[in-house]
């Protein structure tokens, strides 16, 4: 596979902005105040196409981004550290010209999306997470609840296992279907749009280096916690949310349990509002998208640009 397969035509326009040291995919639809969509674990930025419409038709600058390691973004060997992929963030909303935005992230987007507005409170203006506990959050529950999140977390072990992205990316990456089946809900899993999803992800995992990338990531949060960067790390955290942040999360989420990412809301110090999605899984972005478009929207226009 190359690159083109995560150019998908629509409504919207595909741009390279180059921030923080690195080139990144973006796609962009209408105009207004910036709101940032940041995908996660095994997707890229067609994640949000659904919400990019809704929320650019709604008189704001929509913009999803394939992380660094995604798609169409650069793939550099390093840099899949918290503290980079928050400053990408960071990056990103300056480079599109903008002084602050609504970040909104999903899964492994939505923990650099705690980091962000941890590290750059001034250029995140309002927050939404879905699918993600706030790093510290999750980091207690791992010890804590060894038969609940520990146990639900154990199937990322094996991505500290050397060149394990080849295994991810056999049999025209055939792995990643079967994690969207093992954290999505039920009835997504037996929707067309599920179908159409999977095989849309599969195809952007099979761009070279983009598994290795994707490992890097999840190495990088086990390897820290020996390390001094990641002793530093852990103490920034402890910063407190200052962002007003909204919190979104599937009852039957398989990954991050829901009692795990509730407890999220002890580190933010501004306006919190938590809301569980019945039937839904670790993807409600694509589980319940006209749900979460709404929510997005309903926090966005709170406060003004």
């Amino acid at each position: 596979m190359d690159e083109s397969v995560v150019r998908a035509d629509g409504p919207w326009t595909h741009r390279f902005v180059s921030a923080n040291g690195t080139r990144f995919h973006t796609v962009e639809y209408g105009s207004g105040p910036l709101v940032l969509f940041l995908h996660g674990f095994p997707e890229c930025w067609l994640a949000w196409e659904k919400q990019l419409i809704t929320v650019g038709d709604s008189g704001f600058r929509a913009v999803a981004v394939d992380l660094r390691g995604y798609g169409a973004s650069d793939k550099p060997p390093r840099g899949y550290d918290g503290y980079t992929m928050a400053g990408d963030v960071a990056g990103l909303i300056r480079a599109l010209g903008e002084r602050r935005a609504v970040v909104v992230g999903a899964g492994y987007g939505g923990m650099i999306a705690w980091a962000t507005a941890c590290f750059h409170p001034k250029l995140v203006r309002r927050l939404v997470v879905t699918g993600a506990a706030h790093p510290l959050r999750l980091r207690a529950s791992l010890l804590a609840d060894p038969r609940g999140q520990l146990a639900a977390s154990l199937s990322l072990a094996k991505f500290q296992i050397p060149r394990f992205e080849h295994a991810m990316t056999r049999d025209n990456a055939a792995m990643v279907g079967e994690y969207l089946r093992r954290w999505g809900g039920a009835a997504w899993l037996d929707s067309s749009d599920f179908d159409d999803y999977e095989a849309k992800c599969r195809q952007a995992f099979q761009i070279p280096q983009t598994a290795f990338c994707a490992m890097e990531a999840y190495r990088w949060s086990v390897r820290s916690v020996l390390r001094l960067q990641g002793y530093r790390f852990v103490k920034q955290l402890q910063q407190p949310i200052v962002s007003p942040t909204l919190q979104l999360h599937g009852s039957l989420d398989p990954a991050v349990l829901p009692r795990t990412a509730q407890g999220s809301g002890r580190y933010v110090l501004a306006d919190y509002e938590w809301r569980i999605l019945d039937g839904v899984g670790h993807f409600p972005h694509r589980e319940a998208a006209d749900v979460v478009s709404g929510e997005i929207l309903r926090w966005a226009k709170v406060g003004g640009s």
